[in-house]
């Protein structure tokens, strides 16, 4: 009876190691990359998977997850952000798809046109170096400041500045909140969308298709030709994907497959 009870226990496990085999965990930011990927559990169900999705409201713990294998992949940042933080975290995470492109924009509760901005008004950037960067350079795009050559931007890097225009670094998470406090905010379009904003409808300037901030899956490095990243590039870049994304964010996130 003992060995029964033992053999039960060994076969219990082993089919347990076999389920956690076939178990993918993907990191992401709320909105809309989980949005996303919740939609696609039952894509990697009829192929045999289980995906589980782990939220995170920040830029950097989904990076982190991922280099300590808490994460089989991550879906949530462009790559200069993923180049920027292997340079500085010294980890070894690369992309292997692009998947979206989630333009950035401009908003105002106040100001109705970008041609309207008055002189000295506050503006709320990003403060993570690549998004602060893309930022600003958007900005440089309307016009109303013009930057130096420098390969990451802040405010230190702006050359002109007519207006005279003031700069608020903050947290991303916080720049819808700051649309209270500021005339101006820069907000990446997951922590916009979020917060009910819709870039083409609501944003005053927005990025173009030819921006080089599509979102990409990472992965460690060595890992790239493994079983569950296949599966993942595949389900992800699937057509029921492109047709969900297309429908669901009507032009404020961009299939780039």
């Amino acid at each position: 009876m003992k060995m029964y009870k033992i053999f039960l226990v060994l076969v219990f496990c082993f089919n347990l190691l076999l389920a956690n085999d076939k178990t993918i965990i993907i990191g992401a930011t709320p909105t809309p990359h989980a949005e996303i990927l919740h939609f696609a559990k039952s894509l990697f169900k009829d192929r045999g998977w289980n995906l589980e999705v782990k939220e995170f409201t920040d830029y950097i713990l989904p990076n982190i997850a991922l280099s300590e294998k808490e994460l089989d992949a991550n879906f949530y940042q462009h790559q200069p952000f993923l180049d920027d933080f292997n340079k500085n975290k010294n980890t070894h995470l690369i992309s292997v798809e692009n998947v979206l492109l989630v333009p950035m924009a401009i908003y105002s509760r106040s100001i109705k046109s970008i041609k309207e901005v008055p002189n000295g008004i506050k503006v709320s950037i990003p403060n993570d170096p690549t998004n602060e960067s893309r930022a600003l350079e958007l900005l440089e795009k309307t016009g109303l400041i013009k930057l130096n050559d420098n390969a990451l931007k802040t405010p230190l890097d702006i050359v002109d500045n007519p207006k005279k225009l003031e700069f608020v670094e903050l947290k991303a998470a916080q720049l819808p909140r700051a649309l209270e406090d500021t005339p101006l905010a820069i907000i990446p379009t997951n922590y916009a969308l979020g917060a009910g904003l819709n870039p083409p409808k609501d944003g005053l300037f927005i990025e173009d298709k030819d921006s080089p901030y599509a979102i990409v899956i990472a992965v460690r490095k060595g890992d790239e030709n493994n079983e569950k990243t296949k599966i993942i590039k595949e389900l992800l870049h699937s057509p029921k994907i492109k047709e969900f994304i297309e429908q669901k964010y009507q032009g404020s996130v961009i299939p780039t497959f």
